[in-house]
């Protein structure tokens, strides 16, 4: 193998027969992040009333879940039953173009819902005026288009480097990463990585917090009655930025952050929490505390085992 044509995931080494624990943690994770957000968007789908942006927004978390998942679970489930843990560097650098595409796409999917949070809140008589469904699907366009053509270029910029090492100490394949077995000068993509976060994560989480500010201040002014009914579309809203600020927080330190010393384990867990943590609890957040979308779910639920009852009597 020509160096440089393959990278090997050198944390898959040695780890014994523990490897098949880890796979089926990982399995199950795997199933039950595909059965939650499927279930999310099903209920978004199938249940005209909840066609409305903030719903269809929640869809988008979930199909935005699925898609960056998809990129990591079966390549991790892959490399814990193989002997040999090597990726091609294209296949490396696409994993890392999905994964980061997720992360840079939740933030500008959030930042478009805190948008809609306050128009609601704070002109709810223009509300149906600005929300359109045109404005909404070009909004969610560019939500999605943006980062990953900012990745794109990012990956072209990694591919085209000279590479003089082959050995990456994580258990998915990160820009970063691929970046510092360069022995060429990357500059370049050092800054582009810079203007990457900042545009899809810094600006928009900045704007995030403006627009929940603005919400606090105009429930402040307003009746009990707003206020609860305010708060119980934003908290949930709020929760999901969080959990995921602190993820992508955590993956950030330890990868720039090399004088950062931590067991492998519990480095292992910070770093792939923005890709577990996230996509499992985002459908049990919205799904509990939506009755609509709550309700929708238990349809579908209850019409499949009612179904299944139907066949198992006809046979």
């Amino acid at each position: 193998m020509e160096n440089g044509t393959y990278l090997y995931l050198m944390l898959f080494e040695n780890i014994g027969y523990i490897r098949y624990a880890f796979f089926g943690l990982g399995f199950i994770l795997y199933c039950a992040i595909v059965f939650f957000n499927a279930l999310i968007i099903l209920a978004i789908f199938l249940e005209r009333t909840l066609h409305q942006p903030m719903y269809i927004l929640i869809s988008c978390l979930s199909v935005n879940s699925v898609f960056g998942t998809a990129a990591f679970f079966p390549r991790l489930l892959t490399d814990l039953l193989s002997d040999t843990h090597s990726v091609s560097r294209a296949a490396c650098i696409l994993q890392a173009f999905v994964i980061y595409s997720y992360a840079s796409n939740e933030y500008t999917i959030l930042m478009l819902m805190a948008f809609d949070r306050y128009v609601a809140i704070s002109k709810p008589l223009q509300y149906n005026n600005i929300m359109t469904p045109r404005i909404l699907s070009v909004l969610i366009s560019i939500s999605w288009i943006y980062p990953m053509l900012c990745l794109g270029i990012s990956g072209i910029l990694n591919a085209r480097l000279t590479m003089c090492g082959n050995k990456l100490w994580k258990v998915y394949c990160h820009n970063f990463e691929i970046v510092k077995l360069s022995c060429a000068n990357t500059i370049v993509n050092n800054v582009f990585g810079f203007f990457i976060l900042t545009t899809t994560a810094i600006m928009p989480l900045s704007f995030i917090l403006y627009s929940y500010v603005k919400i606090l201040i105009i429930c402040r002014k307003s009746s009990l009655d707003f206020r609860r009914k305010a708060y119980q579309t934003c908290i949930p809203h709020i929760v999901i930025l969080l959990n995921f600020s602190v993820a992508i927080f955590c993956e950030v330190t330890l990868s720039r952050v090399a004088t950062l010393q931590l067991p492998i384990g519990l480095s292992i867990i910070l770093s792939l929490e923005f890709l577990i943590v996230p996509p499992i609890l985002d459908p049990l957040v919205y799904g509990l505390n939506f009755p609509k979308i709550r309700k929708k779910i238990l349809w579908i639920i209850n019409a499949s085992f009612l179904k299944q009852t139907c066949l198992h009597n006809v046979l």
